[in-house]
C-alpha cells in the first residue's frame, strides 16, 4: 500500500498499548515506546484519537482526506481505555463442560516434573502460572510466551530438537494455532518423537476481547494428521482428559490433543508476578539440569 509500491489508500487503526507514561504489561512496553517512531520511519501520517466525539470525528476525517488524496496508508492511534468495554453480539455456541482452568489443572497434574511446558500468550499462560502458584509447584518448568501469539509451537519445537530425551508440551489456543498454522507442517515434517501439542479450543480470542475464531469450524485433528503428526485426539469431558494426557505422553510424537473448553475466564484471574526475564532465566536453568 506504500506510495513507493502500490500507492493504495489504507486506514490503519492501531491500539497504542504500552504508551510511554502509562502502566501496561512488559510485552507492550517496548512496542509502545517505538510506535510513533516506527510510523514516522515508514512515512505514515498518524493521529491520536481524541476522546470527545467532535475531536474524534475531526481526526478520522483528516486522515481519510490524506489517504484518499495522496493515495497512501494513514494510522489512527487509540489509547488504552478510549473505548468502553463491549461484549460480542453473536458469540459462538458454548456447550462444553470444562473451563480452560480445569483443563489446564488436569493436564499439568498428569505431567512429569521433568517435562517442559511452553504456553501460548494470554489467558492460557496466566491460568497456568496461577495454578502452579496455588499448588506451590514453582514455575521453572514453564515458558510463558507473552506477546508472541502463534509462536509457542515453534519455540516448543526448538526445545524438543535440542533436548530429544525430554518431553516437551506446547499449550496452545485455537486462535494462536490458526494464526501460525504453517507451524504444524514444520513440526510434522521434523517428526519429533518428544513433541506434544495441546490445543485448548473455545472458539474465541479470549485474551483480546472474545471475538470468534474459526476454531469451531475446522478440524484441528485432521489438519495436524495431514501435516504428519502421528496421532491426534479430541476430548470434551474432564473425566476423560487425564487418560488422554497419559496417552499423549506415551504416544510417539509429534502428537496432538485438542481439548474443548468454555470461553471466558475468572474476573479475578491474576498475572505473573515474575518478569519475562526472570521466567526465561528460571526456565533455561531448568533445561540445563
Amino acid at each position: 500500500a506504500d506510495r513507493d509500491v502500490y500507492s493504495i489508500p489504507l486506514f490503519l487503526l492501531i491500539g497504542w498499548r504500552g504508551e510511554p507514561g502509562t502502566k501496561d504489561e512488559p510485552q507492550h512496553v517496548k512496542q509502545g515506546k517505538v510506535t510513533v517512531s516506527l510510523l514516522d520511519a515508514m512515512d505514515i501520517p498518524h493521529r491520536v484519537l481524541l476522546p470527545e466525539p467532535e475531536g474524534a470525528r475531526r481526526c478520522v476525517d483528516d486522515l481519510l482526506e490524506i489517504a484518499k488524496t495522496e493515495r497512501r496508508p494513514v494510522a489512527l492511534m487509540v489509547r488504552k481505555d478510549t473505548f468502553e468495554p463491549y461484549k460480542p453480539s453473536d458469540p459462538p455456541a458454548d456447550n462444553f463442560q470444562m473451563t480452560r482452568e480445569q483443563a489446564i489443572e488436569t493436564i499439568v497434574a498428569a505431567l512429569s516434573e521433568t517435562d517442559a511446558v511452553v504456553s501460548t500468550t494470554g489467558k492460557i499462560s496466566r491460568e497456568l502460572y496461577d495454578y502452579r502458584d496455588r499448588i506451590g509447584q514453582g514455575h521453572q518448568g514453564e515458558f510463558l510466551t507473552v506477546g508472541s501469539m502463534g509462536h509457542a509451537s515453534q519455540i516448543a519445537m526448538g526445545i524438543a530438537l535440542a533436548q530429544p530425551k525430554r518431553q516437551v508440551f506446547c499449550l496452545d489456543g485455537d486462535g494462536a494455532m490458526l494464526m501460525h498454522m504453517g507451524g504444524a507442517a514444520i513440526v510434522g515434517a521434523a517428526g519429533l518423537a518428544n513433541f506434544k501439542h495441546v490445543i485448548l479450543n473455545n472458539g474465541v480470542h479470549d485474551s483480546v476481547g472474545g471475538m470468534a475464531t474459526a476454531g469451531l469450524q475446522v478440524s484441528f485433528t485432521e489438519i495436524v494428521k495431514a501435516c504428519g503428526y502421528t496421532e491426534a485426539w479430541r476430548v470434551e469431558r474432564r473425566e476423560d482428559l487425564a487418560e488422554r494426557v497419559g496417552q499423549l505422553r506415551s504416544q510417539r510424537g509429534p502428537a496432538m490433543l485438542e481439548v474443548m473448553v468454555q470461553r471466558g475466564a475468572r474476573a479475578d484471574l491474576g498475572r505473573p508476578k515474575t518478569s519475562p526475564i526472570e521466567n526465561k532465566t528460571a526456565f533455561t536453568d531448568f533445561l540445563s539440569r
